[in-house]
C-alpha cells in the first residue's frame, strides 16, 4: 500500500496556485500571436514536415507584461513548493513519491468526492 502524506496547508495552497498560474499562462500563450515581435508569415517545406505561420502582429506591451507577470509568479511558486521545509521531514527515498502525490492531490480529492456521491 502506498504511503499517505500530511501536506501542510501552505504547501497545498502553493501547489494549487502553481497549477492555476500554469493553466492561466498556457491559455494566454495559446491566445497570443506566435511571435512576440511583429514578423511576416512564412512557409517552409524543406524539413521533415511543412511549417507554416501567418503574419504575426506581435504582442502588445500589456500582453508582454502579463506573460512576464505570470512567468515570474510561476517561478516564485515553483521555488516555494520545491524548497518547502516539509521536504526535510520526508525520507529521501520517499520524496519523489511524495512530490508526485502533491502534484496530483487535487485530482485525488475530486475522485474522493465522486466516490461519496
Amino acid at each position: 500500500m502506498a504511503a499517505s502524506y500530511e501536506f501542510p496547508s501552505d504547501l497545498l495552497a502553493g501547489q494549487e496556485e502553481l497549477h492555476q498560474v500554469r493553466a492561466e499562462l498556457l491559455a494566454l500563450l495559446k491566445r497570443l500571436p506566435w511571435s512576440v515581435e511583429p514578423l511576416d508569415g512564412f512557409s517552409d517545406d524543406t524539413g521533415w514536415r511543412k511549417v507554416e505561420r501567418p503574419a504575426s502582429p506581435g504582442w502588445t506591451e500589456d500582453e508582454q507584461a502579463e506573460v512576464e507577470k505570470l512567468r515570474r509568479r510561476e517561478r516564485e511558486l515553483a521555488v516555494f513548493v520545491s524548497c518547502h521545509r516539509f521536504w526535510d521531514e520526508v525520507a529521501a527515498e520517499d520524496r519523489m513519491d511524495a512530490r508526485t502525490r502533491l502534484k496530483h492531490v487535487h485530482e485525488d480529492e475530486g475522485n474522493d468526492e465522486q466516490k461519496e456521491n
